[in-house]
């Protein structure tokens, strides 16, 4: 289907209006003209019955004023031998404006006309019945001998106390002066319509400008367009994002941040108030501030996350904020990847190195023709690693875990650490449900602990030591190393997130990665005194799932 922002199909494609502007003066102007219709329609038969009704009683009161007059009745009587009739019928039509001021018998026969020569002969029209046969005063419209007209026609009676009618008097306008009146009423009306017509369009372009402005310069199907984008851009991050308003309601909200909140996916957020869903999180301040906050930690049902707040402003304003999240864990382990990303980049250079040198050292046998030393020296090289290897594939089978544990043995070579495996090991039996990555990252981590504890300490000989085992009901782990060990007091917090016995930054995440990778895997570690001088940490995770994730 075809979309109606992106494909018009309303008009001819030259025709089509590009531009917002253009599209709001179009309406603007087809307004207008609809409005001019419908005013035209309305007005124009009004005006037209006002006028006629005007002009058709003027000339009846004329012509009922006309007929009152006492020469009028006297010429009709006498036949109006001085032709004084005629004289006050014109005199009456220049003062009046009418078109004629016509005096006639009963028979119809004209007294008076504004041509002279046309007096005596009959009254033209046909309208003349109801005055002579009905006595009666009224306004007709009929063709006379001027054209047609608009007539008033007013019975003459006799004087005394006959009433009979002996004449009646025809005051008319031509219906050509008629129109014309009408038109020039309805000039000044037409004129105000389109004033505003213009005064509309005029309006329309100051709107669109302004509103274009606010839209910054934007066309609808544009607008469309992006918004369709917005929200794929959206769904497609996997962090969080809520933005707000200037009241703290919630106008959108990705997929992620229903998961990083932990809700259902299809849980409606838009319109609630931010505080109820994400009462921590501090967007209030931000409104009030109008100032970003970055990689503020937020705990939200026992999960810590690493929040961003940035207002949006609109002349200095805070008009919402838009906040992005994710969970802390996630960061961290993303920080401990690269991490061990970069410790096996730098451990496949030292192997590389001490393999270069281990050459050299050959070649130099050789060289001094020390043959039997330098193929000694082959075989126990070749002998120890091949024992290793074969070892790590009998004991722990997993690939992760047994190159994890070869890299931390080349790691303890380099930083000249005795690392032993306990040989009895045994790590073959991993459930199902256990997530590897995360007993990879239990375990790193631990070694890490212990090869930077054992070289960091100077009085006694650098020791480590790694013992697997599956054998019971539950996985048992146990590192142990020759540092300064772990005070009492110190049991209790060395699992929290920052907190580190040595110098210097980017400490203190180690064991807090351990600890939240247990508990995702339903599992404890105690940490005692080991007998090598420093300490022994020992993990225990349930092979029946008892809990986590």
């Amino acid at each position: 289907m075809s979309d109606p922002t992106t494909n018009p199909r309303r008009f001819p494609a030259t025709l089509a209006p590009r531009t917002l502007q253009a599209q709001m003066i179009l309406l603007v102007a087809a307004l207008g003209l609809v409005q001019l219709v419908i005013t035209g329609s309305i007005i124009t038969p009004l005006i037209v019955d006002i006028t006629e009704d005007h002009m058709g009683k003027r000339a009846l009161d004329i012509a009922e004023t006309v007929a009152h007059d006492p020469l009028v009745r006297r010429g009709l009587l006498e036949g109006d031998p001085d032709g004084e009739v005629q004289d006050l019928a014109e005199s009456v039509r220049l003062a009046t404006g009418a078109e004629f001021v016509v005096v006639c018998d009963p028979a119809g026969v004209r007294l008076s006309h504004p041509d002279a020569w046309k007096i005596g002969k009959t009254f033209v029209g046909g309208d003349m019945g109801p005055v002579v046969n009905e006595g009666r005063s009224y306004v007709s419209k009929a063709v006379g001998t001027l054209g047609p007209s608009l007539r008033g026609i007013a019975p003459v009676r006799g004087g005394g106390l006959s009433s009979d009618v002996i004449g009646f008097v025809a005051v008319g306008y031509l219906v050509e002066d008629v129109n014309r009146t009408i038109a020039g009423r309805l000039l000044l009306p037409g004129i105000v319509v389109l004033v505003l017509g213009l005064l509309g369009i005029y309006a329309a372009v100051l709107i669109s400008r302004h509103f274009k402005r606010a839209i910054l310069g934007l066309e609808p199907r544009e607008i469309a367009s992006l918004y369709r984008e917005r929200g794929t851009i959206l769904e497609s991050l996997r962090e969080g994002v809520i933005a707000t308003d200037e009241h703290g309601t919630i106008r959108l909200a990705n997929a992620a941040a229903r998961k990083a909140l932990d809700m259902a996916p299809d849980a409606e957020l838009e319109g609630r108030p931010v505080t109820e869903v994400f009462p921590r999180a501090g967007i209030d301040g931000v409104l009030e501030s109008g100032e970003p906050v970055h990689d503020r930690e937020v705990v939200r049902l026992a999960r810590t996350l690493v929040v961003n707040l940035v207002p949006v402003l609109v002349e200095g304003r805070a008009v919402g904020v838009v906040a992005s999240f994710r969970r802390k864990d996630e960061l961290d382990q993303l920080t401990h990847e690269l991490a061990q990303t970069r410790e096996s980049a730098e451990m496949r250079r030292v192997q590389a190195h001490e393999f270069s040198n281990t050459l050299h050292t050959i070649a130099g046998l050789i060289q001094l023709e020390a043959y039997q030393e330098a193929l000694d020296m082959i075989l126990r090289e070749s002998t120890d690693f091949q024992d290793l290897i074969a070892f790590l594939g009998r004991a722990v089978p997993n690939p992760d875990l047994s190159g994890l544990i070869l890299g931390k043995m080349n790691r303890a070579r380099e930083l000249k650490v005795s690392l032993a495996v306990d040989r009895s090991s045994s790590l073959q039996a991993l459930p199902e449900w256990l997530d590897t990555d995360r007993l990879v990252t239990v375990v790193g981590n631990l070694l890490d602990n212990a090869l930077e504890a054992a070289v960091g300490f100077r009085e006694r000989p650098s020791h480590a030591r790694l013992s697997l085992d599956d054998r019971g009901r539950d996985l048992v782990i146990e590192v142990e190393d020759s540092g300064p060990g772990v005070l009492p007091d110190r049991i209790e917090t060395i699992f929290h997130k920052g907190v580190t016995s040595k110098n210097g930054d980017g400490h203190g995440v180690g064991l807090y990665l351990v600890a939240e990778n247990l508990r995702e895997l339903g599992g404890g570690i105690g940490v005692t005194k080991s007998d090598l001088g420093g300490a022994s940490f020992t993990v225990i995770i349930p092979k029946q799932r008892t809990g986590g994730s």
